[in-house]
């Protein structure tokens, strides 16, 4: 455990912060034929994943079951940041981090160094990590503006960063909804993934990482249709925010363009 996972060892042991073991490839086996049975997925993009190696996987966040249903349906293991809150209920304190929830404190600066560090060895273990960029839930069903901690991971660690938008799921379970309704239709779409490792010569650049994020917000939107604020979701409900609509710079055409010109 690094040291600055030594900070939560009042709050949390050690082991809550090891990611995602055989545990949740053994639900996944005996919970998807059940998922699959209950609603309809329709799955695209999927093939991009690496079958070996690290990569993050960044979706949109609607609904509780957004990393259920991801966890779900990949092709390997895959870790997720959560919120420390889920830690204290013995009914989740165990099972999360069990099926690879990392807590975070979203306070935010030092309270959140032990989830950052526990990604960073997910991530040089070679394996799937997912993070919103939203940083919460939207509750009003709008995309909302992304925080770099995604952005700035991929550029230390030189991995893919893959946008993931997610439809249907706010429909299946909306926010404040104790259980999922049976039926109804998910959509999950990987977009192309977004090579951060080519502004690693600028460090930890602010701007770098507000562009990289800019450009993952962007490929998100793309994929979900969804409205685009730009603002930071909060934790209290939208519908009290206000907050500005905005274009998001369009890096996209210009990535695909010099990607399509260098494989000429």
């Amino acid at each position: 455990m690094t040291n600055s996972g030594a900070t939560h060892a009042k709050q949390f042991p050690d082991w809550v912060f090891n990611g995602a073991t055989q545990f949740q490839a053994r639900l996944r086996t005996t919970l998807q034929p059940l998922a699959r049975f209950a609603w309809k997925f329709e799955l695209d993009g999927f093939g991009r994943l690496p079958k070996h190696g690290a990569a993050i996987l960044a979706p949109n966040h609607i609904s509780f079951l957004d990393s259920a249903f991801l966890m779900l349906l990949a092709p390997r293991n895959i870790s997720f940041i959560g919120k420390s809150e889920y830690m204290d209920s013995w009914k989740t304190r165990w099972f999360f981090p069990k099926v690879g929830m990392i807590p975070v404190d979203r306070a935010g600066g030092e309270k959140s160094h032990a989830a950052l560090d526990a990604a960073e060895r997910v991530l040089q273990r070679g394996e799937l990590f997912g993070i919103f960029p939203e940083g919460t839930r939207s509750r009003d069903g709008m995309l909302y503006k992304g925080h770099t901690g995604a952005a700035r991971l991929a550029v230390k660690l030189g991995c893919p960063l893959f946008p993931v938008g997610i439809v249907g799921t706010r429909d299946i379970q909306p926010p404040d909804a104790a259980l999922p309704r049976l039926g109804g239709t998910v959509r999950i779409s990987i977009g192309r993934p977004i090579e951060a490792a080519r502004y690693a010569a600028r460090g930890n650049d602010p701007m770098m990482l507000r562009e990289i994020t800019d450009e993952l917000m962007f490929e998100i939107r793309e994929l979900t249709g969804q409205e685009y604020r730009n603002t930071y979701a909060t934790k209290k409900r939208t519908e009290t925010i206000v907050a500005e609509t905005a274009e998001i710079p369009r890096f996209s055409d210009e990535r695909i363009a010099s990607a399509e010109s260098s494989h000429a």
